[in-house]
């Protein structure tokens, strides 16, 4: 079926809100560990979806995934031992106080419902985002949101702060510095909020702060922000949905690299593998106090097949190694990328740790004014070329790779030496 037909069908049915990957749309029908495959059976590498962690139709995965859809899937309101398995392992995984588990099926629906726990555990409704932040896409998420358009007006309930990055302080500027102006905006948005009347519920932040970038950030800029709202009575909510799961490789989950402990922690994406699995994990105390006044269940936020998709996942992690993996190829993959950024003057800056990194294109390297279009240039170069990667960012500069946890050095000289043909067409 031609492309344009089948898009113009989509577009018929689906409507222009939900837009497509790259100027010209990718039209997909299978994927492979880090492979993914069009209609025309050209093959692509890919270095951007974080969803597949462990690989593209990981056989573990859909096998287990099989196994338990043709033995039992039901309503979560029932005893299921999967279920209870699978929510003690993965609590396991986290430092006390977070012991207990709240099952969604997408990283909106978790984020959403630790917003909820929060303002009843405060009493208050206001919420720290940073500027350039996407969390879900719930009416109440909306309306914190300020990296996508959205008709919802900014709430008056929320604040949205800047998040530091080395690469863009001024020159001499200290880490120590750099965090201490940093956090006295976090201590301005509670401040201003007391002074309107509305009580800090919550800080939301991916302590990777990927949509923003991954910029590097001081080392005690998220303790101090961190320590800052819950003197104002408020949580702290960590959003793991795109930096859990081994992606930053010396840790399982983001927030760990900080050596601060949430008191929420929001899970999605990668979770599943590509199956609708999310969740939150937090203390039991909280949960129960708010159980006494709520009832909370998803019908199919942790149902048996959730579960076994779930535990397969970290079956994967575990026996494959795949943190170790990340660390490995990572610092290759940041080790080339350096190589590059020395060769093509467009490359301000590449940070980022594990399986994650930002490359920060410029047109000029003292005033660092974003090369947005020459991004959107490099992105759709390299799909032509057979990989895949993103752009992110609030000037649309940075280009955003974080492939499968399956990556090797292999695939890494491929992207790379795509990335630097590339580069040197522009």
């Amino acid at each position: 079926m031609p492309e344009d037909t089948l898009l113009q069908r989509r577009h018929r049915v689906l409507g222009s809100a939900s837009p497509l990957f790259y100027d010209k749309p990718l039209h997909l029908v299978r994927g492979e560990g880090v492979w993914l495959f069009d209609v025309d059976g050209r093959r692509y590498l890919d270095v951007y979806n974080n969803v597949p962690c462990v690989g593209h139709c990981n056989p573990h995965v859909t096998e287990a995934m099989h196994r338990q859809a043709t033995t039992l899937n039901i309503h979560t309101r029932y005893l299921d031992e999967h279920v209870v398995r699978y929510a003690e392992r993965l609590t396991a995984t986290f430092a006390a106080p977070l012991d207990t588990a709240m099952f969604t099926c997408t990283g909106s629906e978790a984020n959403e419902l630790a917003l909820r726990l929060a303002r009843f555990a405060s009493g208050g409704t206001g919420i720290i985002v940073s500027d350039y932040n996407y969390h879900g896409n719930s009416a109440s998420l909306a309306e914190i949101t300020t990296a996508l358009p959205s008709p919802e007006p900014f709430a008056a309930h929320a604040r949205a702060v800047p998040i530091p990055c080395l690469y863009h302080a001024p020159a001499g500027t200290t880490e120590a510095q750099l965090a201490e102006q940093y956090a006295a905006n976090i201590a301005a948005a509670i401040a201003s909020m007391q002074a309107q009347g509305i009580r800090p519920a919550a800080l939301l932040i991916d302590t990777l702060f990927a949509n923003e970038g991954l910029p590097r950030v001081p080392a005690s800029f998220v303790n101090k922000a961190a320590a800052l709202i819950r003197a104002a009575g408020g949580l702290f909510i960590a959003d793991e949905v795109q930096s859990g799961f081994g992606r930053t490789g010396d840790h399982l989950w983001g927030h760990q690299a900080h050596g601060v402990v949430p008191d929420i922690v929001t899970l999605g994406k990668p979770m599943g593998n590509g199956y609708p699995l999310a969740g939150l994990i937090t203390h039991k105390a909280l949960v129960e106090s708010f159980g006494r006044h709520a009832m909370y269940f998803n019908t199919f936020g942790g149902s048996p097949v959730a579960a076994a998709v779930g535990m397969a996942v970290l079956d994967v992690i575990e026996q494959q190694q795949l943190l170790k993996n990340a660390q490995n190829v990572g610092a290759y993959v940041q080790q080339r990328l350096q190589e590059l950024a020395n060769k093509h003057s467009i490359i301000g800056d590449v940070r980022g740790k594990g399986l994650f990194f930002a490359m920060e294109l410029v047109r000029d390297h003292a005033s660092k004014e974003p090369a947005g279009l020459e991004a959107r240039k490099v992105v759709n170069d390299m799909r032509e070329n057979g990989v895949l990667i993103s752009k992110i960012g609030a000037g649309d500069n940075i280009l955003k790779l974080r492939p499968p946890l399956v990556f090797s050095r292999d695939h890494a000289d491929l992207f790379v030496d795509t990335l630097d043909s590339a580069l040197s067409a522009i």
